[in-house]
């Protein structure tokens, strides 16, 4: 491990540096669960901005947006890599139905994995923004408080956002967003 630039190793060859994609904290291991739903047919992007959060925080997305390039098999830190994009498999896999699971099976990094779940999923951006414009018109207060309305109707909008984002005229300094919030 020695001698590769910036691969986070120490000089003693053995210890990979914490602050190294390729560092694996000690309580980590491959099937816990890192989000709060499974993927499953519907919830994509809110499993993909979970799911990306918990590998930023762990200093792993490189690992899944390509930044951290698979090291070379005569390299020092082929090892290294493939525990870490095993153990980020192990984390994505158990966070997905058992179905999306069996899709990916053969996907030999991570990244692979990554994706296809965008390819596959991402595509529905305007039949995803039809049902979520439905769910906004018929979302109603009907003696919720505001904040709890609110609250819903925010989470939509969010989701909305992510689907089909909003278009934002700049033209003449100009800052105005294409496309109103709706408060039914």
């Amino acid at each position: 491990m020695t001698g590769e630039k910036g691969d986070g190793s120490k000089k003693d060859g053995d210890v990979i540096d914490a602050n190294s994609p390729f560092y694996i904290h000690p309580p980590d291991y491959p099937k816990q669960m890192q989000v709060n739903d499974v993927l499953n047919d519907n919830n994509f992007n809110e499993w993909k901005q979970e799911m990306t959060n918990f590998l930023f925080a762990k200093n792993k997305i490189g690992l899944v947006d390509g930044s951290v390039k698979k090291s070379e098999s005569t390299s020092l830190m082929y090892m290294a890599w493939m525990r870490v994009d095993a153990m980020i498999k192990g984390w994505m896999t158990t966070a997905m139905e058992k179905d999306i699971q069996t899709s990916v099976r053969y996907a030999n990094t991570s990244a692979e994995i990554w994706k296809d779940l965008e390819e596959r999923f991402e595509k529905e951006g305007a039949p995803r923004a039809y049902e979520l414009k439905q769910s906004l018109n018929a979302t109603r207060q009907d003696g919720s408080s505001v904040s709890s309305y609110y609250t819903k109707l925010k989470s939509v909008w969010d989701e909305l956002q992510l689907v089909l984002p909003m278009t934002r005229c700049t033209c003449d300094g100009c800052d105005y967003e294409l496309g109103k919030k709706l408060i039914l």
